[in-house]
């Protein structure tokens, strides 16, 4: 199954609504609790990057019997220092963001934390993309 929702820059009005899609169509599928929360948890901190830090950008969610794999890409400014990106607590979030309560730094930690394949592609100026794999196979279990 595949399916592809767009991400406005910005709106933090609608910010996790795909990840309540998805969440939806996770539990039809009668996945275990624990791969949904892990799932939703990491898909949800990628929405939320794509509203505060980018110009907008597109989900798209592959997902079959052994493994669901999420790609998220947006149309930059991208992430100067990938490394410091991943340092738990480390934002670029505007103050605006923050008041919202968004912008913690603890999006891609939390996303390596709770994905068994993590790939991200970026740089300054240039588009991020981030893949997700998540494996559903018996004993596949994240830790």
């Amino acid at each position: 199954m595949h399916v592809s929702y767009e991400v406005r820059a910005g709106d933090f009005s609608i910010a996790g609504k795909v990840s309540s899609t998805v969440k939806g169509i996770l539990k039809q599928l009668n996945l275990t609790p624990a791969h949904v929360k892990r799932i939703i948890v990491a898909l949800y901190e990628a929405e939320v990057n794509v509203v505060a830090h980018s110009f907008g950008g597109k989900i798209d969610c592959d997902i079959d019997s052994e493994q669901v794999v999420i790609t998220v890409s947006d149309t930059g400014p991208g992430i100067a220092d990938l490394e410091l990106a991943m340092t738990e607590g480390w934002s670029t979030a505007t103050a605006e963001v923050r008041e919202m309560g968004f912008g913690a730094g603890m999006g891609l930690s939390n996303i390596r934390k709770n994905t068994d394949i993590l790939k991200i592609d970026t740089g300054k100026d240039k588009p991020t993309i981030i893949s997700m794999t998540f494996r559903l196979a018996e004993g596949a279990e994240h830790a």
